[in-house]
């Protein structure tokens, strides 16, 4: 009877990983092969499951698979079951050897572009059995819905119910092109900028009010937006044509500022520090990849010019 019940245990789990397989891949076939079996097997199992639920989990069409409200719900508890289970492996193993499986990372589209992406080989090359799966998402979204292991988030965090933790920050500075600064002149001071045009990026806050420092002295100054971008991408290239200045982390015009294609203005004047946190979904265990992740994501900033540590 206790090798029917463990049985049983075994099957059930085995269909929730066939489950979870089907949705991240989006077809039967491609489950199939990740199991290396037959496809009819992979169609039977998610058979058996609703069946067994009495619940429909899936919609089939000719063109995909879409869950239901059930098969959502049910693929969030079959996804923690499965990872605290992987957990569990790990930590007789040890924690951070034989590390696989899939890590789905959030970081925003500008900063993974330009200072993430190009050293995730590292990573990947020291556990070469993890999947990584990286969001590049300028917007806030919702890491239970999407299945996010652990975020990286620039800016304050307004949202209470986030388990998150500051890992560094980074300085602001006025920048612009030099075409820009001949055509409109050079600030002298931050309350000349009310003789300018900003460009502003609107996901994060600052926006047009900014407060400058410089020793014991503090300037409030509100900039003019002429034009609103919703994609750190477009701050760029607009700072990058001349267009308007921008208010910008320092990181995210490095190679400009270090090829003089773009330059930083009013370096006297101190702006507010942008916060580096990172972000793990509520409610759901941390995971030994994603723990590992962000160690390896610490050292590899830590001492680099895109970061300060947090004070």
């Amino acid at each position: 009877m206790i090798e029917d019940l463990k049985n049983s245990r075994m099957c059930r789990l085995r269909e929730m990983e066939m489950f979870v397989r089907v949705l991240e891949t989006g077809s039967f076939s491609a489950a199939a092969r990740h199991f290396e079996v037959g496809q009819p097997a992979i169609s039977k199992a998610i058979a058996g499951l609703e069946d067994r639920l009495s619940v429909r989990l899936l919609v089939r069409s000719t063109r995909r698979l879409s869950p239901t409200e059930a098969g959502r719900a049910f693929y969030e508890r079959a996804l923690r079951t499965l990872t605290e289970a992987d957990e569990a492996e790990a930590v007789v193993r040890g924690t951070g050897t034989g590390l696989e499986g899939r890590l789905r990372i959030c970081a925003p589209s500008t900063f993974a572009r330009m200072h993430l992406v190009p050293s995730l080989g590292a990573f990947l090359d020291s556990h070469p059995k993890i999947r990584l799966e990286l969001v590049m998402e300028d917007c806030t979204i919702d890491l239970i819905s999407e299945n996010i292991d652990v975020a990286l988030c620039w800016g304050a965090i307004t949202d209470s119910t986030l388990v998150g933790r500051k890992l560094t920050h980074t300085e602001r500075v006025f920048v612009a092109s030099p075409a820009y600064l001949a055509r409109r002149g050079v600030p002298k001071s931050p309350s000349d900028l009310a003789e300018h045009d900003a460009v502003v990026y609107n996901q994060t806050s600052g926006g047009e009010e900014w407060r400058f420092r410089s020793d014991t002295s503090e300037i409030s100054v509100r900039t003019q937006r002429r034009l609103m971008l919703n994609a750190a991408e477009g701050i760029r290239a607009a700072v990058i044509a001349g267009q308007d200045f921008a208010i910008s982390p320092r990181w995210m015009f490095a190679p400009e500022l270090a090829s003089g294609e773009v330059v930083s203005v009013l370096e006297d004047w101190a702006l507010p520090a942008m916060d580096l946190w990172v972000i793990y979904p509520s409610g759901r265990l941390t995971s030994t990849k994603a723990r590992c992740f962000v160690k390896w994501f610490e050292k590899m900033i830590a001492g680099s010019p895109l970061s300060t540590r947090p004070q």
